[in-house]
């Protein structure tokens, strides 16, 4: 029996030519692998079909932030080239930022970025990051969103290109805040929504502004080392409400992605969902309980990650290791623009 604990415990072999580098031209169009716990089973069906798997009174909760375009390239006053990831805001005009090539900036100096946009840069903090105080003309996200480029996770090996600013979104998203998608939730269209809606399907939002830290990788071997970066979320009172309407219901709490299982076991307290607003470094791995969630919607994770290490506390280990095995010799498409699984 593996080590539970032990990173290399949550290593399988992908081939590279199953990392998805581009979107299907529709959502809904992806394959969607099935996990049923109760039965031990597994069914490969389309995200399509999810509209006959969820039934009249249950919750799907989603994550309705949106990803801000954070890539930025701009010039000093002499023209060296610099980028600027932008990570949080910490007011209306400033922000937290990774700087390449940092050692090029000594002391604090303006970058450009285009004729509307410009920005006064600190110098670094101990983990290296940057303050910018951002000058504009006009409405800075409609700047930025002409300027800026989508985030795309280093295992797309492209530059962003037009179609990511929308495939690369959710169709519910609302809140400016993420550097990185919550990806379960860009097999949703409009259509499927409303025919879940109609269904007597619930569907409720929470927020989680999704952070650089998505895509560290561990680096510990025991993985109870590791530190989660903390990551800002939100939910409504509404959506506490009818969530836990439905756990005394008994109905099934679905949530979609990660991100959204994160945000409510991080205001679960005695099995019932608080609300408010928070930043979280929640780490689920065996051994952990789930105290909101009942079932989740999530997409195929990189190897010895935080997130496959998340699906294996739902799932069971022996159970997520072997649904990942069938995957890669079903050649399905992983990661952020591949095709997703069901956890029932």
């Amino acid at each position: 029996m593996p080590d539970l604990l032990q990173k290399q415990s949550y290593f399988y072999n992908l081939p590279k030519h199953l990392i998805a580098q581009y979107p299907l031209s529709e959502r809904p169009q992806s394959r969607l692998m099935v996990l049923n716990r109760e039965a031990q089973s597994i069914s490969h069906q389309h995200f399509y079909d999810i509209v006959d798997l969820l039934k009249k009174g249950d919750v799907v909760v989603v994550n309705k932030t949106k990803v801000i375009p954070a890539r930025l390239f701009g010039t000093k006053e002499n023209g060296t080239k610099i980028e600027v990831f932008l990570l949080h805001q910490l007011n209306p005009d400033v922000w937290k930022c990774l700087v390449h090539p940092g050692k090029r900036i000594k002391i604090a100096q303006t970058i450009f970025f285009s004729d509307d946009l410009s920005g006064e840069i600190s110098l670094s903090d101990e983990e290296g990051l940057r303050e910018i105080a951002f000058h504009y003309k006009g409405d800075f996200w409609q700047i930025l969103e002409k300027c800026g480029h989508i985030p795309l996770p280093p295992y797309i090996e492209r530059n962003d290109n037009e179609n990511d600013h929308s495939a690369y979104q959710t169709v519910y998203a609302k809140d400016n805040g993420s550097v990185a998608a919550p990806t379960a939730g860009l097999h949703f269209s409009q259509e499927i929504l409303n025919i879940l809606k109609a269904k007597g399907v619930i569907v409720t939002e929470v927020t989680l502004h999704v952070g650089l830290g998505t895509f560290r990788p561990v680096k510990v071997e025991n993985i109870t080392h590791h530190k989660m970066h903390s990551e800002f979320c939100i939910i409504s009172k509404d959506t506490a409400n009818i969530v836990n309407c439905a756990k005394l219901e008994k109905r099934r709490i679905i949530a979609v992605g990660t991100t959204s299982t994160r945000t409510l076991e991080s205001f679960a307290k005695d099995s019932i969902l608080e609300h408010g607003s928070k930043w979280t470094d929640i780490f689920i791995y065996p051994g952990k309980k789930f105290q909101i969630v009942d079932a989740m919607l999530t997409n195929f994770h990189l190897p010895e990650s935080t997130l496959i290490m998340l699906v294996a506390a739902l799932t069971g280990y022996d159970f997520t290791m072997k649904a990942y095995q069938e995957a890669v010799q079903k050649e399905y498409r992983f990661f952020s623009y591949g095709d997703a699984m069901l956890i029932l």
